[in-house]
């Protein structure tokens, strides 16, 4: 551990030292750079050499030291991209050489982001690691929707899944009538590609096709899109609308929650729309 005097508090903060020859899986948010953590971000200040993500915003890497390198290691579905035993090897090269390795993560680097597999390697080959967590997109990203992914008065479960398998196909080892029958809010990563399909799958086993639906694209960035939709037309709007990855897409009834939360609408929403969701004055008190 190090200590570091923060001069805006006037109190010592106690980090974790990153030791020569060890390797960082951090996690780094959605996009926004104002979500990183501050372990991270103390990462990204020791860090000898940085490996990053395709989805990692390019403002946090201008937190890397003065000269210290950044690799780009990113995979994107569809698109030439790095093996990832290739990214893994790359990790323990660069940690055997005595260098302080951070693999910096879009989103959560445990949650759809191949850390497990990455930490296996390191662990298989002796290379001492630390985890970062982040905070994943399916949590962050929907926030800056005005989506939360958990609500009382609507579900109390929800389900995070992917879209495609490690092939780029559409998960088959997923239980579709489980998921569609158990879980009143699901988050899918990286679904774009198979959305048809897999609204298919989800109103075949009792998903109404009125169901609300919310594609967010570019979460937590400027650039940020959210179509609101319904499971029987999201694959269509997606098309028309020309969304392509990355993109969020959530199901279920924490979605029309949108209309109140949006936060980044800048005004509040009329009272009519609390009226429509079922909210009334019994609220206010």
């Amino acid at each position: 551990m190090r200590t570091i005097h923060d001069i805006d508090t006037g109190t010592d903060m106690v980090w974790p030292e990153f030791l020569p020859g060890w390797v960082w899986l951090a996690g780094a948010g959605p996009g926004d750079p104002g979500l990183v953590t501050l372990h991270a971000l103390s990462a990204l200040k020791q860090a000898d050499v940085v490996v990053y993500d395709a989805l990692v915003d390019s403002r946090i890497l201008g937190w890397v030291r003065t000269g210290v390198p950044t690799e780009y290691a990113g995979k994107r579905g569809g698109k030439p991209s790095p093996k990832q035993r290739d990214i893994s090897l790359r990790l323990i090269e660069l940690a055997r050489e005595g260098k302080r390795v951070l693999r910096l993560k879009g989103g959560d680097p445990f949650v759809f982001g191949r850390g497990g597999e990455e930490a296996l390697s390191l662990a298989e080959a002796g290379v001492p690691f630390r985890i970062i967590p982040g905070v994943t997109a399916g949590v962050g990203g929907l926030a800056y929707a005005g989506i939360p992914v958990t609500h009382r008065d609507v579900n109390q479960a929800v389900t995070f899944l992917t879209g495609h398998d490690q092939n780029g196909l559409a998960p088959s080892r997923i239980d579709w009538d489980a998921i569609a029958k158990g879980s009143p809010v699901i988050v899918m990563y990286m679904a774009v590609k198979h959305l048809d399909h897999i609204a298919r799958r989800l109103m075949a086993a009792g998903r109404s096709p009125d169901e609300p639906v919310a594609v967010v694209c570019d979460a937590s960035l400027p650039t940020q899109r959210v179509l609101e939709t319904t499971l029987g037309e999201a694959a269509d709007d997606v098309e028309t609308e020309g969304i392509t990855p990355p993109a969020l897409i959530c199901v279920g009834g924490v979605v029309p929650l949108r209309r109140v939360l949006d936060w980044q609408a800048g005004a509040p929403a009329p009272q009519d729309v609390f009226r429509a969701l079922g909210r009334g004055s019994r609220d206010a008190g």
